[in-house]
């Protein structure tokens, strides 16, 4: 009664009902398969009356429309046929209970967001209070440095006032360098959950020159020569601050940087730097204009040279220690501090008595020794020690460094109520130059990576918005066509 039959075509509404009938255990494969009964659905017509007697069914609502979801020609044909156990009333049933079995999966959706929200949210605000935590302690030894340096620049040159000794001033503040371990071992006591004796300590520690620890061999061989840079890096710039102003002095020991690139490019075999090499260059070229700027003088030209002999040894120090013993933990850094000045008291203590005697470096009496100007010279430089080496534990190794070119503009101010320094312009373009050079070579090697990624960004950026701004105006444009098109036709007519 549902099916109409055409005449002649009895025989065909059969099959076609056998065919609707049949079982899906024996359903095909491919729609080629059901190729005959394709071609009997031509003669199949749904009567309206069973429209109205089974609106209760889910299936002529799939037949009439395509609400379900199946749009293409085989799963209509699929649904129609019941081939392959397909039951869209069935699956639709399914989908309207598990739609009330879970309520709502958009407000679960938007609930999982916004824990997963909350979640990147805690995280970003625990890295801003780590990052700001860090930049305040890159701020505070920054300043720490800078003030550092600077002020043993100017107590060093007050110093020599009343007490002509650099060497003496040296040795005596190279001792100071004995309290680098122990001042870390009151830190580890402090901060470390294991702590351990002073001796543990130290025999870990002294896994940093070798399996054997710190030997005689291993003293004189490994420690010994730096404890000679250290010596002469310090005493070249304090002689140099007896013949130049301090602020010469400081910006000039700021090309030790442009140095340490030169000898890693050489001896390390480290990564070539364009924008490395043009620091050096400046670097070079503020050393020759400062020179020029005092008129070329002999007692300006021994000043100048004796700085960059002490920026060169500070680099060679540096690069020496990368090539022969390598990167060093706090602990060991503090140790082989240490030992320098194990060094320089066994050793280096002869030359300061020598000196002396042979009235180099003389004074009348001890009673005319600034003592409080050579403690505070050596409480300040070993600060500065400090803060330079372990400071990298609290902030970012590039604000330590600009502690140092900081430096240069607090020494100029000094300099400028204290003494008879002139700052020509020549002077200032050397101490601009080389400034320049410093900051440059305290990019990151892949800076040029990033400046190229940031331009990209900018040109994608920068192409999202002009097609913006097209759609804008073509969206505009047939408006306007199509209030054009009626005056035309009015014209037409």
């Amino acid at each position: 009664m549902g099916i109409r039959e055409f005449p002649n075509g009895s025989a065909r509404g059969k099959a076609a009902t056998l065919g609707m009938r049949r079982s899906p255990d024996v359903s095909p494969r491919r729609l080629s398969d059901i190729s005959p009964q394709l071609r009997q659905l031509k003669y199949l017509v749904v009567d309206e009356a069973i429209k109205e007697d089974l609106k209760w069914s889910r299936s002529v609502e799939d037949l009439t429309s395509a609400s379900v979801g199946l749009t293409s020609i085989e799963e209509r044909i699929l649904r129609i046929t019941g081939y392959y156990g397909y039951q869209p009333w069935a699956a639709s049933y399914k989908r309207d209970e598990r739609s009330r079995e879970s309520p709502a999966p958009a407000e679960a959706q938007m609930q999982a967001g916004v824990e997963g929200g909350g979640r990147v949210n805690r995280c970003c605000w625990k890295c801003s209070v780590t990052q700001l935590k860090k930049i305040f302690w890159g701020v505070a030894v920054v300043l720490g440095v800078c003030s550092s340096w600077s002020g043993s620049t100017q107590l060093a040159k007050l110093t020599f006032k009343k007490f002509d000794a650099p060497f003496t001033l040296t040795w005596f503040a190279t001792n100071w360098n004995f309290l680098f371990f122990p001042l870390y071992y009151l830190g580890h006591v402090f901060k470390s959950t294991e702590k351990q004796s002073p001796k543990q300590r130290y025999r870990e520690c002294c896994r940093f020159f070798g399996d054997n620890g710190l030997t005689l061999k291993v003293f004189f061989t490994k420690a010994a020569p730096f404890g000679v840079l250290w010596t002469l890096t310090n005493y070249l710039y304090l002689h140099a601050i007896k013949k130049i102003n301090s602020t010469d002095v400081s910006v000039l020991f700021c090309c030790n940087k442009a140095f340490v690139f030169l000898l890693s490019w050489i001896v390390l075999r480290d990564r070539f730097m364009g924008v490395r090499i043009v620091a050096a260059i400046f670097a070079i070229a503020g050393i020759v204009m400062m020179t020029y700027a005092d008129g070329f003088h002999s007692h300006s030209v021994i000043g100048i040279a004796l700085v960059v002999g002490s920026a060169s040894m500070s680099a060679l120090y540096k690069v020496l220690f990368k090539l022969l013993l390598g990167s060093a933990k706090f602990g060991e850094a503090a140790l082989f501090l240490s030992v320098l000045a194990v060094f320089n008291v066994l050793f280096v203590t002869c030359i300061p008595v020598i000196l002396y005697f042979t009235k180099v470096e003389y004074w009348s009496s001890f009673d005319i020794v600034p003592w409080g100007n050579l403690c505070g010279f050596s409480v300040l430089l070993l600060t500065f020690n400090i803060l330079l080496n372990f400071g990298i534990a609290i902030t970012y190794p590039t604000l330590i460094s600009l502690g140092i070119v900081l430096s240069v503009p607090v020494n100029a101010v000094v300099d400028h109520y204290t003494s008879e320094i002139v700052f020509n312009s020549v002077r200032v373009i050397a101490i601009i130059i080389i400034g320049l050079g410093f900051l440059l070579l305290l990019l990151p090697e892949e800076w040029d990576v990033w400046v190229i990624k940031l331009l990209t960004r900018l040109k994608v950026r920068k192409k999202e918005e002009i097609p913006e701004g097209n759609g804008d105006i073509a969206s505009g444009l047939p408006n306007k066509s199509r209030r054009t098109r009626p005056s035309m036709s009015s014209f037409a007519h």
